[in-house]
């Protein structure tokens, strides 16, 4: 079976681009690739205008690097991919991220990574919340089977697409290998070379508006009125490339007076994202929706305690490893933060639960998920 698999968001750029779609899209390649190199059964092909990609098992079709633009990228998968398709001779189509090419008679798997476009439509630009809404709404109805990542996604997709239940299948994100808990002496050196503080509480994620960060800052601020004076040196690292909407959280932090107190890294690259985790005190993230949360799941990898957001998706990925806090609760919040930066016996347990908790999710465990769909949707 020859499966050409649509990688256009496989980015390789500095920025929100290359962070979780991407991430995804390369993590998920380089766990089917082994699973099918020297099977006659499988031919894989990828289709990415990112130059050198090499996974082993796994052809590239190199497209034209302007797909990096979105209206581009649009229009191409949308126009030029259905004939690209019969061109290469392909039995099924993946689409990595919500969308399928509507105009083909090649049958279909969508992965749908979650529906915050439509829960949450105001804080989406409204180009971007139509083309999501509209296309994802149509690759879900055509495709032959559906990959969702968590089963908060899988029931939306039902609930609010129509979906049949046994259309859909679960394949959890998993977490790279590289993901470890680190000596005292390792994170000590990386937080020197990165000129960041002893303690803090570490946010990494895009930065866009249903990540929830006001609420955060409030809290942040509410804490450091209530903390112990040896506590007060706890700074605040809120990274990652800017998404949309993201004004905002410059200006609250200005308006609250914490610009000593809040570090503003920007994009942080792929290779050095475990040891952002392992030098953090805590790992925070408040978002107010998602599909699944792998920044949790990577801090929990890490050996490092997390305060997240209590919500269904990273429910899931935390289960009883983390603490969790209401979204839009400041003072619950407030509280969280109050318990990582004053218990160290909590960190202590926390930094134990998280790794066992983490090795429940696999890459290669997905890969043989998507290999069972794709048999499923050829059949």
């Amino acid at each position: 079976m020859h499966v050409v698999l649509n990688a256009q968001l496989l980015s390789d750029q500095a920025g929100y681009r290359s962070a979780g779609m991407s991430n995804y899209t390369r993590s998920l390649l380089a766990a089917l690739g082994p699973l099918v190199t020297g099977d006659p059964a499988w031919r894989l092909t990828a289709l990415t205008h990112t130059p050198g990609f090499d996974v082993a098992g796994i052809a590239a079709h190199v497209t034209p690097r302007l797909l990096e633009r979105p209206a581009m990228r649009i229009a191409w998968e949308q126009i030029v991919l259905p004939q690209l398709l019969r061109q290469l001779d392909a039995d099924l189509v993946h689409g990595l991220v919500n969308v399928l090419p509507l105009a083909t008679s090649v049958p279909g798997v969508v992965t749908v990574h979650d529906l915050s476009f439509l829960h949450f439509r105001h804080l989406f630009p409204t180009a971007k919340r139509l083309y999501l809404s509209a296309l994802c709404r149509a690759s879900v109805r055509k495709a032959a089977a559906v990959i969702a990542v968590s089963r908060q996604t899988a029931g939306d997709v039902v609930r609010c697409f129509g979906a049949a239940p046994d259309k859909v299948a679960i394949a959890y994100n998993g977490v790279d290998e590289r993901f470890t808990p680190a000596d005292a002496a390792h994170s000590a050196a990386f937080r020197a070379a990165k000129g960041l503080p002893e303690r803090y509480f570490l946010f990494l994620s895009t930065l866009e508006p249903r990540k929830n960060l006001e609420t955060l800052l409030h809290a942040y601020a509410r804490w450091r009125t209530q903390a112990a004076p040896a506590d007060r040196d706890i700074r605040l690292v809120i990274a990652g490339g800017k998404g949309w909407f993201y004004d905002a959280i410059f200006a609250q932090t200005a308006a609250l007076g914490l610009q000593d107190a809040v570090t503003f890294p920007g994009y942080v690259p792929d290779e050095e994202l475990p040891d952002w985790y392992r030098a953090a005190l805590g790992f925070v993230l408040p978002s107010v929706f998602e599909g699944f949360g792998l920044p949790v799941l990577e801090a929990l990898a890490c050996g490092t305690p997390v305060l997240c957001s209590d919500i269904p998706s990273l429910r899931e990925v935390a289960g009883e490893a983390a603490l969790l806090a209401p979204p839009r609760e400041v003072d619950a919040w407030a509280a969280g933060l109050a318990l990582l930066a004053s218990q160290p016996e909590l960190r202590t347990d926390l930094r134990r639960r998280g790794p066992a908790q983490a090795a429940r999710f696999t890459w290669r465990a997905a890969a043989h998920t998507a290999l069972d769909v794709y048999r499923r949707a050829f059949a």
